[in-house]
């Protein structure tokens, strides 16, 4: 029989949904799939042909430093200075398979059995698991604001020591960024209550309508200190599937997650990160271009979907790329179903829309609708949903 560790861990909602509507569609069934975080657009080209030339250069059939290579470190070192005027060194960056795996390996490096972590709900599905695959305690509080940003109040009104707080601005699912003054507290707090916070800022060149985005960077310097910075190309560059992500910690936190790593990945995948290179010391205006795409889908898409009967996204997202309506009890109570998990498999059904469940992200109640993907197809999404509800207004 399999561990008792691995049989308390749940799937990924965000993926398990997904997989279900590529099933469908594989069975010639027309479903919109909205539940997956990446976009619709292709990685850009000069950052493919880099990829391209690595191999034909021969530059890519060899272990790579386990942290990365240094051309790559160098790389997020010289974006941290342009994006932030910060100065970090290369003993400060670990790189890793994706993002995902930089907040795994933090979880074991920095948690004992036990540990208190809190991050605010609703929160990204994979740190609960993370959490607990490494023997931690996740409280998960639901802030007393409409943004539902986590503040230094609730830090107070925690009874126990923290051990761990995670920050996520650009915040997935609620596409809310937080403030320099928000930012600010809570390391604030965290310095003076010595509890470590990981910032995971991988939406955070995704921002709108005037947002400004807040680094960490910008705040705190890392060496010495107990703020973590995750970050990663998948989201801004369009390379989900590439997998590079990283970590800026202290060098006493990038030596423990580089021991983890050896055993773990050896490396991340070469090729891969000659790409990563391209993505950050080359042409930025694909970003530009994309950040301005998902503006303009999130404009539209906001309005038309609070326009459906039973959903309502109080507060416009700020970044990222989802809307995370709360959905009326009464109308789940007229559609047969007790809670949004029933839901949103009852859409995937009937509607043809995939829409992962609030609860797997600790706020059930909910569904996460992504809109990085074209209007068209996210006009007929709202379209599918609105004829759904109507039948149970």
């Amino acid at each position: 029989m399999i561990s008792k560790r691995i049989q308390a861990v749940q799937p990924a909602a965000t993926l398990a949904m997904s997989r279900m509507a590529k099933d469908m569609q594989a069975q010639g069934i027309d479903v919109i799939n909205l539940g997956v975080g990446e976009s619709d657009f292709q990685t850009p080209d000069n950052i493919t042909q880099a990829a391209i030339k690595a191999i034909e250069n021969h530059q890519t059939s060899f272990y790579t430093p386990t942290s990365g290579l240094n051309a790559l470190k160098s790389a997020i070192v010289s974006q941290v200075k342009t994006r932030y005027a910060d100065d970090i060194l290369i003993d400060n960056v670990t790189v890793t398979t994706g993002a995902k795996l930089s907040l795994f390996a933090l979880m074991q490096v920095l948690l004992n059995p036990g540990d208190n972590v809190v991050s605010a709900a609703p929160l990204w599905v994979s740190y609960v698991e993370q959490i607990k695959l490494a023997s931690g305690k996740l409280h998960a509080i639901i802030p007393n604001n409409p943004e539902l940003k986590l503040t230094r109040e609730d830090l107070d009104a925690f009874p126990e020591q923290i051990k761990l707080i995670i920050v996520n601005s650009p915040n997935n699912p609620t596409g809310q960024v937080y403030s320099k003054a928000e930012i600010m507290a809570i390391l604030e707090w965290a310095e003076a209550h010595e509890t470590y916070v990981i910032l995971d800022e991988i939406y955070g060149q995704l921002v709108y309508n005037g947002t400004t985005f807040t680094s960490g960077l910008q705040i705190q310097s890392l060496e010495n200190s107990r703020m973590i910075i995750v970050d990663g190309v998948s989201k801004a560059y369009a390379m989900t599937g590439w997998r590079i992500g990283w970590t800026l910690a202290s060098s006493e936190i990038i030596k423990g997650m580089n021991k983890l790593l050896d055993h773990m990945t050896s490396n991340p995948t070469a090729v891969a990160q000659y790409a990563a290179i391209e993505a950050l010391l080359g042409d930025q205006s694909t970003v530009e271009t994309m950040r301005l795409a998902f503006e303009q889908r999130l404009n539209k898409t906001f309005d038309a979907l609070n326009s459906v009967p039973g959903l309502q996204v109080a507060v416009k997202p700020q970044g990222a790329f989802y809307l995370f309506p709360k959905v009326d009890n009464s109308i789940m109570l007229a559609a047969g179903v007790n809670n949004t998990n029933d839901l949103s498999m009852k859409l995937l059904q009937e509607a043809h829309v995939a829409l992962p469940a609030g609860e797997g992200f600790s706020m059930p109640g909910y569904l996460r609708m992504g809109y990085a993907k074209d209007q068209a197809v996210l006009n007929e999404a709202v379209q599918r949903l609105t004829n759904f509800f109507q039948q149970y207004k």
